[in-house]
């Protein structure tokens, strides 16, 4: 059955390691029959959260009107959502970090959504992605029953290209592949 995957690249930077990772799932879940979308989130105007509640005072409609109101679309009509992210001491990117603050509005309207996580850095200890992915999972763990179906650990990329000597393309692949 083909599934509507819904990828969101957090990184500042075009065409850098998370960005090729997720044409690499991408690569992998169109060959299985799915269809895709990247968003890139460089370029966007995401205002922060401003804890106004107003979200949760009026059916679930931010009071920001700006670029969430796309991705919140989107979010919800996907059958899959990926993120990536490049590494920022050892978090993730602040444009990753914006739009999930901004999800207070639907998170739990994505009720049992699957998720994977990318996740790209220049130290060649996979390990050091483990905090990264464990804030990323923080909005796993406040949707309800949302599923994580894979994570690919993007470690010894410094420079833009170096993760396509990297194991992490076919993780990429074989993950997209096996949506």
């Amino acid at each position: 059955m083909s599934k509507n995957v819904l990828v969101i690249h957090a990184s500042p930077r075009i065409g850098g390691n998370s960005d090729i990772l997720c044409d690499r799932l991408i690569d992998g879940a169109t060959e299985a029959g799915h269809s895709c979308e990247k968003i890139a989130l460089h370029g966007k105007k995401i205002g922060y959260c401003i804890a106004c509640d107003a979200c949760r005072k009026n059916g679930g409609t931010c009071a920001i009107r700006d670029d969430m109101e796309e991705i919140y679309t989107k979010m919800l009509q996907a059958d899959v959502v990926v993120l990536s992210t490049p590494v920022y001491f050892f978090s993730m990117s602040a444009q990753l970090k914006t739009m999930i603050d901004r999800l207070r509005p639907i998170y739990r309207k994505m009720t049992g959504k699957p998720f994977c996580l990318i996740a790209t850095v220049s130290v060649d200890e996979p390990e050091k992605l483990d905090s990264t992915f464990d804030a990323m999972r923080g909005l796993l763990r406040c949707i309800p029953e949302a599923r994580e179906l894979g994570v690919v650990y993007g470690n010894s990329a410094w420079l833009p290209g170096d993760i396509r000597n990297t194991k992490a393309m076919n993780e990429a692949y074989n993950l997209g592949l096996s949506l």
